[in-house]
């Protein structure tokens, strides 16, 4: 048998020795992928809107999708804006209220990453049930429920965003956060004169999103107004 030695695999002994070769291999093997990090806000409703991501590595113009994590649906995104190789501006529709999403980014070359965590929220805010306006009235001094206010959402809570309802010098009425119900033991502060007070009342559900109405309640004196909430 004739021994030979082929050329194309005769490397200096410096060449296999120093390294070089593997390291370039790593080189070009070398992968950059975008990462998500953040997104402001962190909670949307079902309507268009806009929100930013954070992150690294974002290279113009990238793909967004984002991942319902309770089915595994794929969402795409309405456009995309590439601020920064860290910022993204995305609008968005997401139509199913599903707790949370992951969201992925792909750039052009491919690469692409998720984000680790479940981090945007879709979410109906509160919706009042009871119409703005006037509450009713109730005589100066009464003692007990004045009204009741409500709103749909998941664990509203209410509170007033004016100072007239709890004002002691006001309505002097106390409003259950938890129930919506509002309360005196001296509606109006018995000014004797009667009085209509104006005020708003925001109702905040678990994700934090609100939604605020206006109402009134009148004060009334005299034999008409029989001591009692009318």
């Amino acid at each position: 048998m004739t021994n030979y030695k082929d050329a194309r695999y005769q490397f200096p002994a410096s060449a296999i020795t120093s390294g070089d070769i593997a390291s370039a291999r790593l080189t070009n093997a070398s992968e950059t992928k975008p990462a998500v990090t953040g997104v402001s806000p962190a909670v949307i409703t079902n309507d268009a809107q806009n929100i930013t991501l954070t992150g690294t590595n974002f290279v113009a113009i990238p793909r967004v999708d984002v991942i319902n994590t309770a089915t595994g649906i794929w969402y795409s995104v309405n456009t995309v804006t590439h601020n920064s190789a860290t910022s993204l501006t995305v609008n968005l529709t997401l139509a199913v209220d599903a707790g949370t999403y992951r969201i992925r980014v792909e750039n052009p070359d491919g690469n692409s990453g998720i984000s680790a965590a479940s981090f945007l929220t879709v979410s109906d805010a509160p919706v009042w049930t009871t119409s703005a306006g006037s509450l009713g009235s109730a005589a100066g001094a009464f003692s007990g429920t004045v009204a009741t206010v409500a709103a749909t959402g998941d664990t509203v809570a209410y509170t007033e965003t004016t100072n007239v309802l709890e004002n002691a010098s006001l309505a002097k009425c106390s409003l259950n956060s938890s129930t919506g119900v509002i309360t005196s033991t001296d509606f109006d502060n018995n000014s004797g004169t009667a009085r209509t007070h104006t005020f708003t009342i925001r109702a905040t559900d678990a994700q934090g999103q609100t939604s605020d109405r206006e109402f009134t309640l009148t004060s009334s004196y005299g034999a008409t107004g029989g001591g009692q909430f009318n």
